[in-house]
């Protein structure tokens, strides 16, 4: 069989997310639904963190929570209590297992190991190729990127967020596991804008993330030493790595979504799906994919889904401004948590402050280059 009412290219958490709440949901019950993937992922491959108030759908696979931050740099040095936030921590081994056992339970879904080389937009349907075979769908949902276009063009600044983590273990207690540090920019800037991220797991065990937002990627090594010279300043000398992690998430208000068409949907992070400014994407792939279970009940064109908002434009203004000029990314946020509640920080990155709160936050961190951008762009 190589039909399908809907197909699902991809399995990490945008696709798998999809098939989750199609496969909980009646509507979908005779529908037939495939998902394709190169691989079915089970592992630790990645590590998502999100806020939200009180208790949450995912709370059974949340590994820690923290409900204070740290934030760090030159001029500001705090511990914030983010009540009535909660900071959570999720390992995708976990998350993986709790969603393949609810779709692999439907006998309407459908999982096919395949690499897929090209999917196809048609006025009617949608058809994916890949290296068995073709499928054709109704509906097609795509989370894999087939190329970097955002990157090529002009009108929107493209910054990358790329990192690479350690998870460390030490025999002393050394982690102060009360609070997760959201951003250390005491690290050397070296022209960029550049953090480390931390998340203590115990007291004896941690991750230790050394991000950057910058146009181009480090050598591999550059990572490794930066993480390794700040555990020593730290006086952290011996420990364990027992695992690490890379990755690299597009800082763009690129319109990912103009690639949409009638039968055919982009969706998470090459569907827009990530915080432009930030990275930060796994509770909107959460609120996204609600939404469009509920969408797919009422409407017929995939590309009426996507619709831009005013939290888009404050994204491509903050992008402007670190694309040309990287070195002052580190000013910015101090400004911003030196001069805001982090509560209201986290309210505007979750999309939910009002307009009159959305002005005050932008306009605490007043320079010449973010009030240029602010005109340039929303005027």
């Amino acid at each position: 069989m190589h039909e399908y009412d809907y197909i699902i290219t991809g399995s990490g958490a945008s696709g798998l997310m999809l098939a989750y709440r199609m496969a909980n949901d009646p509507f979908f019950d005779d529908k037939s639904i495939l998902i394709i993937d190169k691989e079915k992922k089970l592992s630790n491959d990645r590590t998502w963190c999100f806020w939200e108030k009180g208790n949450g759908e995912w709370d059974d696979v949340v590994l820690r929570s923290w409900d204070h931050i740290f934030f760090k740099s030159d001029t500001v040095d705090k511990k914030l209590s983010i009540a009535p936030y909660t900071y959570k921590m999720i390992r995708s081994a976990k998350f993986y297992e709790r969603l393949w056992k609810v779709v692999d339970a439907k006998e309407n879904i459908t999982f096919v190991e395949d690499t897929v080389i090209n999917i196809s937009h048609k006025t009617h349907s949608a058809s994916v190729l890949t290296i068995k075979t073709e499928y054709h769908t109704a509906k097609l949902f795509n989370s894999i990127a087939f190329d970097k276009g955002y990157k090529q063009q002009l009108k929107y600044p493209a910054l990358e967020q790329h990192f690479v983590g350690w998870f460390i273990e030490t025999d002393e207690d050394c982690f102060d596991d009360s609070a997760a540090t959201f951003m250390d920019f005491t690290v050397n800037q070296k022209g960029n804008t550049r953090f480390m991220y931390i998340l203590p797991i115990s007291k004896k065990k941690a991750l230790f993330e050394y991000t950057l937002f910058s146009k181009s990627l480090l050598d591999k090594s550059e990572y490794d030493r930066e993480i390794r010279s700040y555990l020593k300043k730290k006086g952290i000398k011996e420990y364990r790595i027992i695992e690490k992690e890379e990755g690299i998430i597009p800082m763009t208000s690129y319109k990912f979504w103009k690639h949409n068409s009638t039968n055919v949907l982009n969706i998470g992070t090459i569907g827009g799906w990530s915080k432009a400014s930030t990275g930060f994407t796994f509770m909107n792939i959460t609120e996204k994919t609600k939404e469009l279970v509920e969408f797919l009940k009422k409407e017929s064109t995939l590309k009426k889904f996507r619709k831009s908002t005013r939290f888009w434009k404050y994204d491509l203004i903050l992008l402007d401004v670190l694309y040309r000029n990287n070195h002052l990314g580190s000013k910015f946020f101090s400004q911003l948590f030196k001069r805001n509640p982090p509560q209201k920080i986290l309210k505007f990155l979750n999309e939910e402050t009002s307009f009159t709160e959305e002005m005050r936050i932008m306009f605490s961190t007043p320079s010449p280059q973010f009030i240029v951008s602010f005109f340039r762009r929303l005027m």
